[in-house]
């Protein structure tokens, strides 16, 4: 799918996501409890690529599109400084070692000031590209380490998927990916979507290791209900693959009920790890803040 013709129906999605706020309150009013005690420092593995990371990654990209984002827009500095906030902020281990970057975000500048204040082997950086062509992944491959300054990319995935066939269509891409982890260049590969027959399509390859997906209580931004999704990850996690939530506050959506959409996330028991993208130290310290109250 053209850029353009994405752009154009995330704007249709979020009309949509408007108009149906009268109906989250049921869903999200019937989130329990949760049995057991989470943190976002916590140790996970991913799935079985045997990568072990913090339980929140940082996201770059809320609302992140040709090479910027809300999290870009603080500039080098102001980015890495949230990042090492995330890390380390001062005064005791905030304890979050999992950097979510990408290519359309234009965050890999801002990530890579960041890792060198850190111990590069602590840190989880996954990435991502748009590259639909053997080659253009090649090439994204160098330029992305170039520009994170680290021989060795954690993850990378093929990003925004939205075919149902793409498993097919891009194999020329895939093949590329493989190659780069036999090369050790990538620890694994594979993929975020956006459409629920992307979703499908992933969660029946067995060349996906890790897939991002969007999932939240309210089905903001995602790409389908949240039954219908859950579903798909829940055959994601039971072949092993490494199963990351997104879109966790629908994009800002949920700003105002952040504890129950918290609550949902952790309660699934389907996520090995998700990400949400601060924008601002407060809010950041906020968010660890809750998923400890949880």
């Amino acid at each position: 799918m053209l850029r353009r013709n994405f752009l154009h129906r995330s704007v249709r999605a979020a009309a949509g996501v408007l108009l149906s706020t009268r109906g989250w309150d049921t869903r999200l009013a019937a989130i329990a409890p949760l049995s057991s005690k989470f943190s976002a420092s916590d140790t996970v593995t991913l799935g079985r690529t045997g990568i072990t990371t913090s339980r929140l990654a940082m996201g770059t990209g809320t609302v992140g599109t040709g090479r910027h984002s809300h999290q870009t827009a603080l500039g080098v500095e102001g980015l890495s400084r949230l990042l090492l906030n995330g890390y380390h902020n001062g005064y005791h281990e905030n304890g979050l070692r999992f950097f979510d970057a990408a290519d359309s975000y234009g965050s890999h500048p801002h990530v890579a000031a960041a890792l060198k204040r850190l111990d590069r082997s602590n840190v989880t950086v996954l990435t991502k590209s748009w590259a639909r062509d053997p080659n253009e992944m090649r090439a994204d491959l160098d330029r992305f380490r170039r520009e994170l300054g680290t021989e060795q990319l954690d993850i990378v995935l093929m990003h925004c998927l939205t075919e149902a066939d793409w498993t097919t269509r891009y194999r020329g891409v895939m093949d590329v990916l493989e190659e780069a982890k036999q090369r050790k260049i990538v620890r694994a590969h594979g993929c975020s979507c956006h459409s629920i027959a992307a979703l499908r399509a992933a969660a029946k390859s067995p060349w996906v290791e890790v897939d991002l997906a969007r999932v939240n209580p309210a089905g903001a931004f995602m790409d389908s209900d949240p039954d219908s999704v859950v579903s798909i990850l829940r055959e994601m996690k039971a072949s092993g693959k490494a199963v990351l939530g997104m879109k966790i506050l629908g994009q800002g959506t949920l700003r105002d009920r952040q504890d129950e959409a918290i609550r949902f996330a952790l309660g699934l028991n389907v996520l090995d790890a998700f990400t949400i993208g601060a924008e601002s130290i407060p809010e950041q310290n906020d968010a660890v803040r809750r998923i400890a109250a949880a």
